[in-house]
């Protein structure tokens, strides 16, 4: 049986803070990550700050044609939290070489899931 999905979560211990606190950075990284692993974005990325106390920081959802991207950063602790879903397979290298590129994580961890009902 075909699998119908793949999805990327990472947690990504004390980003580099100005990095996260910076929406442009974050549109930048999410164009960039779209385009290298080889999907094709639906709209804008929302990139929006919101959140309280240790929670707040800027969320972003990138719809795909096969799926969507989303993460939290939390201003507080540098931590981020990042997903991608996509019915179509791609590079998880690709991705943790961006993230690593972009938000200088000390520590990343990650699991690949392969989805099917």
């Amino acid at each position: 049986m075909a699998k119908w999905g793949y999805m990327l979560s990472l947690d990504l211990a004390r980003c580099n803070s100005k990095a996260i606190r910076c929406p442009y950075t974050i549109r930048d990284f999410t164009e960039t990550l779209v385009k290298r692993i080889d999907m094709k974005a639906y709209g804008q990325p929302q990139i929006v700050r919101f959140g309280t106390e240790n929670k707040a920081g800027y969320t972003l959802v990138q719809l795909i044609e096969t799926s969507n991207i989303c993460a939290h950063f939390c201003d507080d602790s540098g931590d981020a939290y990042i997903d991608v879903f996509s019915c179509k397979p791609y590079d998880m290298h690709v991705v943790l070489t961006l993230i690593d590129l972009y938000f200088l994580p000390r520590r990343i961890q990650h699991r690949m899931i392969e989805r099917q009902a």
